[in-house]
């Protein structure tokens, strides 16, 4: 790969050995990618805390502490170096728990505790602390162009697709390289010509709901799998998706499939046309929406749910928006949850803030439900015990969960979701 003069003295090690190793491991990285430079990045979001027993045990065993962990598993380094503060703006994305439920998710105070050194850790070297698989809900907003060194599925299809940032899907080692070079391989997403649209997908319904996007999402990612669509109507998209609706239809088909940008003609920054989401060229294939492939897809999501009674609800994945959790306290105010049912609720720490402050905490803990930060189910593993059947309002976590958990699924509506967790069974259906 070709280096500028600036790469070039940080590879010799100007900055000091860490920033060496960083830049040793781009190197291998985009040489094994085919990149032929680096690209400047001002912003990353990356897993950088530790919170295992595995990783507690490692860093009281190298005797380097936090630098050890940074090493070997930011850094792909066997030797301990120690870590400066970090170049460019970093956030830290959620967690494998709720540090302020430890009981509930099945975590030790010891883990919580080496988790809290590790926070402050990483936020002392200059990692902000979102906790979030949905960075640009809590501060993280990157501009269109920008590139970017993002981790996280769903956060790295809307980073893409809605904001018009650009960047791969990273991993923990490349992320971690990157907030102290500010470089990022210059390859994939980064790359104007790979970011124009493969396959059209014509709309023959009306797609509305937070649900019918999820839906949307789920179709497409099965059928293109890591391929750029282009979602288009012949009659136009009469009402503009919004972020929750975005967040949900991105997450889905990034997990149904590996999708990492889509274009919605008229909608999304790149397509303001379809012609300019093709980019002049022919798409590869064209798809068809329409209620036969809905249905499909609706049933498909549901294989596994067989039983009625249902132990757990869990909504926010991704992360609810201050919108989602505002209507999941007025669908749930004046009821109660049902006794063999729980409802949790994830979101960022700072948006539960603020559903503190508005009421809308008091209102669906006064029904029996909870609100928790951090993290979801598939990160922590974490679930009521009993939990047998689950309903979900989330796609991408009908997708995983079962899978995880070996738990039944229901996906469905929100309004379908909490009238589960107050009656403890699943009501509802293909509508």
């Amino acid at each position: 790969m070709h280096l500028s003069d600036e790469e070039k003295a940080m590879y010799d090690g100007r900055d000091g050995p860490a920033v060496q190793k960083a830049m040793d491991l781009l190197m291998r990285y985009g040489e094994a990618l085919g990149a032929e430079r680096l690209v400047e990045t001002r912003n990353v979001c990356a897993t950088i805390t530790s919170t295992t027993p595995f990783q507690r045990d490692f860093a009281l065993a190298k005797g380097g502490g936090m630098d050890a962990v940074f090493s070997e598993f930011s850094l792909d380094s066997q030797e301990t170096v120690e870590i400066p503060k970090f170049k460019v703006f970093t956030s830290h994305l959620q967690l494998g728990f709720d540090p302020g439920q430890p009981e509930r998710m099945g975590v030790s105070e010891e883990i919580v505790r080496f988790y809290e050194k590790s926070e402050r850790h990483a936020a002392g070297l200059g990692a902000q602390i979102m906790n979030t698989c949905t960075p640009y809900q809590v501060g993280n907003i990157p501009t269109r162009g920008e590139h970017c060194a993002w981790m996280e599925s769903s956060a790295v299809v809307y980073c893409n697709s809605v904001l018009g940032a650009r960047t791969n899907t990273e991993g923990r080692e490349s992320t971690g390289a990157a907030m102290l070079t500010g470089r990022i391989p210059y390859w994939g997403y980064h790359l104007d010509q790979n970011r124009r649209a493969t396959h059209v997908v014509e709309l023959e319904i009306e797609v509305e709901s937070v649900q019918d996007w999820g839906l949307l999402g789920y179709y497409i990612g099965e059928h293109v799998q890591e391929r750029v669509p282009v979602v288009h109507s012949r009659r136009g998209i009469s009402r503009v998706p919004n972020l929750p609706r975005l967040k949900h239809f991105g997450a889905a088909a990034s997990s149904s499939g590996g999708v990492e940008m889509y274009h919605i003609a008229g909608v999304t920054p790149e397509a303001l046309t379809l012609e300019q989401a093709l980019g002049g060229k022919a798409p590869v294939e064209v798809l068809r929406y329409g209620e036969a492939e809905r249905r499909a897809t609706y049933e498909k999501i549901n294989t596994t749910g067989k039983d009625a009674e249902v132990q757990y609800v869990m909504l926010g994945c991704p992360h609810y928006t201050i919108e989602q959790i505002w209507e999941a306290a007025q669908l749930i105010e004046g009821r109660k949850v049902h006794p063999s049912c729980e409802l949790w609720i994830f979101t960022p720490r700072a948006i539960k803030s603020l559903a503190d402050r508005n009421g809308y905490t008091k209102i669906i803990e006064d029904a029996g439900g909870i609100i928790m930060g951090d993290s979801c189910s598939a990160m922590s593993r974490a679930m009521p015990k009993g939990t047998k059947t689950v309903a979900l309002d989330s796609a991408k976590q009908a997708h995983y969960l079962p899978a995880i958990l070996g738990v039944q699924a229901w996906f469905g509506s929100t309004a379908e979701c909490i009238d589960a967790a107050c009656t403890g069974r699943w009501n509802g259906g293909y509508a």
